[in-house]
């Protein structure tokens, strides 16, 4: 094995895609969210490959290193698990377990629900799986006189992008901290943006960085933001309601693969509107999910914030897999 990350990059239903790998055995596809990269799960990378398992970390698409179609309607979730299944094809493997965090989440849940003969079992970070709603997900969000939803802010093509693309290094050091475990107490609750002036104290003076974070994190995050603009990740916010039209011939499918999901109780998501009800819906369309793990006072950066835990939950997940096929 390896002792070091290697890069390439690869073509997948029709994009080339920059992978991250490490590690030989069995294979573990790790799906990162917004804004996010292969990056984001760079200690997983190195814990799962020496507990034996062959670890792959794509940029995924219209992120960083990864194309970055122009057109909006590039971005649907039927997109993602394409280039995922392609992905496999790549690398020459027929199955493999599928992880991911935040937007990666739902690729990888959706992954193992419409192709579990390629997704052999799915492990979701922060977001549980979320079975598909009788309305469009727009209809949903809230908005009052003065604020909307921040998915709803993003809808909008080019509006994002000038507040985000000017002031990356904020996004990738307050704006990761606004976030987390390490957030302060009382702060103004995640989700709501003004719908007049600027969404964001951008001037706001940088808050102390936690041990889970280094400024070399933060440079690097930065730099390939500066590069790239947030526009790829942003447009798949702007696909949810086009992915509601396109799960329409899905609607009550199960996940039927083995799963494991983590979450912190300090994180914003799953204070979101209606997102109880989902997890707890996890235990009727995730029939065989493992186990649902809460780590206490962690926030929505989870496999950065608390590394050693999840890669420990991650690897004894794992390692289970193999013991029930054994068995």
């Amino acid at each position: 094995m390896t002792n070091e990350v290697t890069h390439r990059t690869v073509e997948t239903n029709g994009i080339r895609m920059h992978l991250a790998e490490m590690g030989t055995g069995p294979l573990v596809v790790l799906c990162h969210g917004f804004p996010e990269l292969w990056y984001s799960w760079r200690h997983q990378l190195r814990a799962l490959a020496e507990a034996g398992f062959r670890v792959v970390a794509p940029d995924m698409r219209g992120y960083g290193q990864t194309d970055r179609p122009e057109a909006i309607d590039q971005y649907t979730l039927f997109h993602m698990l394409g280039d995922m299944v392609g992905l496999l094809d790549a690398l020459g493997t027929e199955r493999s377990v599928v992880a991911g965090h935040d937007w990666g989440a739902t690729v990888a849940w959706h992954a193992a629900q419409l192709r579990p003969d390629r997704f052999r079992a799915v492990i979701g970070l922060s977001v549980p799986f979320r079975a598909r709603g009788s309305a469009r997900p727009t209809t949903l969000m809230p908005q009052t006189d003065d604020a909307i939803w921040y998915q709803l802010y993003f809808q909008e093509p080019g509006v994002a992008e000038a507040e985000y693309d000017r002031n990356a290094r904020v996004v990738f050091h307050a704006g990761k901290i606004s976030i987390s475990g390490d957030a302060p107490l009382g702060t103004r609750p995640f989700g709501m943006v003004p719908r007049q002036g600027r969404p964001f104290r951008w001037d706001a003076p940088a808050p102390p960085l936690p041990a889970w974070l280094t400024q070399a994190d933060v440079d690097f995050y930065t730099a390939e933001f500066t590069r790239t603009g947030f526009r790829g990740g942003l447009n798949w916010y702007r696909n949810v309601d086009r992915n509601w039209g396109l799960l329409a011939p899905f609607h009550g499918l199960k996940v039927p693969v083995p799963a494991l999901y983590i979450a912190g109780d300090r994180d914003p998501v799953l204070k979101f509107p209606g997102m109880d009800r989902h997890i707890a819906d996890m235990a009727k369309f995730v029939p065989q999910l493992r186990d649902a793990l809460m780590l206490p006072g962690c926030g929505h950066i989870i496999q950065e914030e608390r590394a050693g835990e999840v890669s420990a939950a991650m690897i004894d997940f794992l390692r289970g897999l193999a013991t029930e096929r054994a068995a």
